[in-house]
Formats: structure tokens, C-alpha cells, sequence
């Protein structure tokens, strides 16, 4: 059951203020949470915790699946299923089976990458809360947010509001669900 409550949301006026805000939240034990921005913040993925890349995993592991399976496929058409000696070469050639391998090599990996990021980031999602937030339609203009999500374990709607209010913000919201 989703909780009725999506989070809190902090608005700043800088992205040093955001910054500040973030590394302080992550310091007292919050996780789930998420900033916005209006352009790049370099430090904001380290400050969140975001430390590891999962989609490179998932990409690595189609790219192997799809180089093994390839090299196998060949294999087993020209060794086993329909061998053909001609002019005594070898069934199992394998230097001819590189190309069709390095192949579906990228093409596996392409597409585990395709997927893998979209899975990983919850796409395709056609509405998210944080939009029914007021003035966060600033957050692509001049406004920064931190927002807190319900589902953190540390949050606690009136700890986390005086959390919050705390890291002197221009105001604190509510994000329904």
C-alpha cells in the first residue's frame, strides 16, 4: 500500500543552499531522497549517496550473453548440426566466427543498456507526484528542491518538516501521492 504522503519538499534559492541541504539530510541518516535543479550540479550525485552505476552491470552481462550466444550458435550450426568438410578445413574454425561474435556482442549490450536504464529508472512513467507540488515548476527555471520521499525509513512527517526547517529553506511542502 503506497502511503498518501510522497514526501517533502524543500525549495532554495542557490544550488549551494541545495547542496548544503542534501549533505546535511544524507549526514542525518535520510536516503531516499531526490534534488532538483535547474542545470547540472557536479557535487549533488555524490552528496544524494548516488555512488554506483547498475546499468554498466547490466550492460556487461547482455554483452557477454550476447557474445557467448553468437560464438555458441555458430558452433553448434557448423560442428554439430550441419558439418561440412570442405577441402579439409576444420569444423570448428574459430576465427571465422569473431565477426558474427563481436556482433551480436554490441548488439546484446545495446539493447540490456536500453532496457536495463529504463527498468532501473522506473521508466516509462507518465506522471510523477513531485509535479503536483506548488512552484515546482521553478525547478527549471531559477528554484532548487530537496525533497525527502515517505518511503525513507527515517521519515516521520513532523521530524522530517522540522528537519526540513531547520536547513532554512524559502518554504516546505507536502507532496501528495
Amino acid at each position: 500500500m503506497k502511503p498518501p504522503l510522497h514526501g517533502l519538499i524543500a525549495e532554495f534559492e542557490t544550488a549551494r543552499e541545495l547542496l548544503a541541504a542534501t549533505r546535511r539530510a544524507y549526514a542525518a541518516g535520510y536516503r531516499r531522497m531526490d534534488a532538483y535543479s535547474p542545470f547540472p550540479v557536479p557535487e549533488l550525485p555524490e552528496a544524494l549517496g548516488v555512488h554506483h552505476d547498475r546499468v554498466a552491470l547490466v550492460t556487461l552481462a547482455g554483452a557477454i550473453l550476447g557474445g557467448a550466444s553468437g560464438y555458441a550458435l555458430q558452433w553448434w550450426i557448423n560442428t554439430i548440426a550441419y558439418p561440412l568438410n570442405i577441402g579439409g578445413r576444420p569444423l570448428h574454425a574459430w576465427p571465422a566466427f569473431i565477426i558474427v561474435t563481436f556482433e551480436m556482442t554490441i548488439l546484446f549490450g545495446g539493447i540490456a543498456a536500453l532496457f536495463g536504464m529504463l527498468a532501473l529508472n522506473g521508466l516509462p512513467l507518465l506522471h510523477h507526484p513531485i509535479f503536483n507540488a506548488p512552484g515546482f515548476e521553478s525547478a527549471s527555471r531559477d528554484r532548487f528542491f530537496l525533497c525527502i520521499e515517505a518511503v525513507d525509513p527515517r521519515f516521520e512527517p513532523q521530524g522530517t518538516r522540522v528537519f526540513l526547517q531547520e536547513l532554512r529553506p524559502a518554504r516546505v511542502v507536502e507532496v501528495a501521492n
